[in-house]
């Protein structure tokens, strides 16, 4: 039997030192964008975050069902806004909407800002993670080419060791 010249192993993958040197820190992104954010637009945030919960939704609902029913309920005398009509419930809902709108787009404006700013970090990780992932299997390429080499070189060779089906 002819001796077959193993194959050069394929250059030695980057080690975890080497990846670790060459990797950047994780930022914690949230921190970073609300630092950033001025007195007005934390308070937008803020404003969505809050008009946004159940709880406002909640507190809405008990005026409206306080202010409706006092105005058909109670004695006449004691009614400040007339049923049926309610102009001045009608004012004050109309006024909250007005104000608040434009605050909460302005929130929201904020907050998706956030959100592409955290879709990017996560790209960026993504990224990161693939090219690791490349590194081990050229680790894996490279240890599967040393085997090779090693059972190739043994002195009876996986024939002897295997018979004839051997793994090679």
């Amino acid at each position: 039997m002819a001796d077959i010249a193993p194959p050069a192993p394929t250059t030695s993958p980057p080690s975890v030192e080497e990846l670790s040197r060459r990797r950047e820190r994780l930022r914690h992104l949230y921190r970073e964008q609300r630092s950033k954010l001025r007195f007005l637009e934390r308070l937008a945030v803020w404003t969505t975050e809050k008009v946004g919960s159940m709880g406002f939704f909640l507190v809405i609902l008990a005026w409206t069902a306080i202010w409706l029913g006092w105005n058909f309920l109670a004695p006449k005398p004691l009614r400040f806004d007339p049923p049926m009509g309610f102009v001045f419930w009608l004012f004050i809902s109309n006024v909250i909407q007005i104000l608040l709108m434009p605050l909460i787009m302005v929130g929201q404006n904020v907050q998706d800002s956030h959100a592409e700013a955290r879709a990017e970090h996560d790209l960026a990780v993504n990224v990161r993670a693939e090219q690791q992932i490349e590194v081990i299997l050229q680790h894996l390429e490279y240890q599967n080419d040393l085997l090779l080499q090693l059972v190739r070189r043994s002195e009876g060779g996986a024939t002897e060791a295997f018979g004839k089906d051997a793994p090679v």
